[in-house]
């Protein structure tokens, strides 16, 4: 793995384990209410637009730090869909 590479997992690590604390609390309380409806469908799409230009570029950085905030995004949206 080159010194390119790892400069790339890190920034995918740190930007990945932001939004674990917002699944956390809004999995935890409930409340969505603070939350927009309209970033995260929006932040949701472009996230998971990187991951699939991740895959196609073959990317291991971008693949994995998209396919795991994918999840994290995506929780929180279906979260503020539920509990509206």
């Amino acid at each position: 793995m080159n010194w390119i590479t790892t400069i790339g997992l890190i920034a995918a690590t740190c930007t990945t384990i932001s939004f674990l604390p917002q699944v956390l609390k809004t999995i935890k309380t409930k409340h969505t209410e603070d939350l927009s409806i309209g970033m995260y469908s929006v932040l949701t799409t472009g996230i998971f637009l990187w991951f699939i230009y991740g895959i196609l570029i073959k990317d291991l950085p971008v693949m994995i730090a998209n396919g795991i905030t994918l999840i994290f995004s995506t929780t929180i949206l279906i979260l503020k869909l539920k509990y509206k």
